[in-house]
């Protein structure tokens, strides 16, 4: 078993989802139970099922979970991007957010090659 609370991609999804909370704050009320209600869910899922494939018993679990935190986070991405599209998220915000979201699916790639 690992200590996601020292993890690298554990951090960074924590970091991100701190992030998509700020920075949806601003979103039309009227998206609150849509695209931000959306957004939001899908970022909590990437540091939160890192955490379950850390307290999981096997390293395929792990393996499963990254990859399910991964397919999270090219959720947030698109929907970033939607936002962008509709005028919620300057293009500046949009690619920075974007550009973390990155990094973390690179960091998570290369952890879970350790797995399987």
């Amino acid at each position: 078993m690992h200590n996601f609370r020292e993890l690298m991609i554990w951090k960074s999804a924590r970091n991100i989802v701190k992030e998509i909370y700020k920075i949806t704050k601003s979103f039309p009320k009227e998206e609150l139970f849509g695209l931000t209600n959306q957004i939001r869910r899908c970022a909590v899922s990437m540091p939160s099922n890192i955490a379950e494939g850390c307290g999981r018993d096997s390293d395929k679990s792990l393996a499963y979970f990254l990859s399910v935190a991964l397919g999270s986070s090219c959720e947030v991405e698109t929907q970033l991007l939607l936002a962008y599209d509709l005028e919620y998220l300057s293009q500046n915000d949009c690619d920075k957010l974007v550009s973390e979201i990155n990094k973390f699916q690179r960091m998570t790639r290369s952890f879970k090659k350790k797995f399987g």
